[in-house]
């Protein structure tokens, strides 16, 4: 299996959950990449990645989640997605933020615009739109019950029928991909 992560806001390819996940399942190919910082570069980089990988399924945690659920055509689930990225004041801060993993790039911080906050407005305005009965047959979201970094799950679940709730917080960890993450993902590869 070819599963391609995509990571959450100021993470990298190379965060714990990438090691876990390679951990777990050390037969299949994982793909995880650094996605860019604003969200009009990250869409087509990610649609162009999954395009070339072609992957079986795209695991998406956090602002991972948001893109991963547009990418059409994939089997993807979706971790405690945030998709309201620009109104999560929390989180959404402008200013310099020091990312939490390494990157390829050897970046170590990076910056957060009004502009850029502005692009991820736009991208969860268009998000939705034009769903298909396909999309919502091959999204699956997940939605920590004790999560209080972003609680999406009564606007997920309007879209796509397939969520459910599980025991755990915002951020995966290796008891929760045991648990639930990976126990879906064989269900779904089955």
């Amino acid at each position: 299996m070819k599963l391609i992560y995509f990571h959450g806001f100021g993470s990298s390819g190379a965060s714990g959950t990438v090691e876990l996940l390679r951990k777990l399942l050390p037969e299949d190919e994982i793909v995880a990449p650094d996605i860019p910082v604003d969200p009009l570069e990250a869409m087509p980089y990610l649609t162009e990645l999954c395009q070339t990988e072609q992957p079986d399924i795209i695991l998406g945690t956090s602002m991972g989640g948001m893109y991963a659920h547009q990418m059409h055509g994939f089997k993807r689930i979706c971790v405690n997605p945030a998709v309201n990225m620009s109104t999560m004041s929390g989180v959404m801060k402008t200013g310099e933020h020091k990312f939490y993993n390494g990157r390829k790039d050897h970046a170590k911080t990076f910056r957060i615009t009004r502009d850029i906050i502005q692009h991820h407005n736009q991208v969860e305005r268009m998000q939705f739109k034009n769903l298909t009965k396909e999309d919502k047959e091959n999204v699956w979201g997940l939605f920590g019950i004790n999560d209080k970094t972003c609680n999406t799950y009564g606007l997920f679940s309007k879209h796509y029928p397939q969520c459910q709730r599980f025991e755990g917080e915002h951020q995966l960890n290796e008891k929760v991909l045991k648990k639930v993450v990976l126990p879906l993902i064989a269900e779904i590869m089955a």
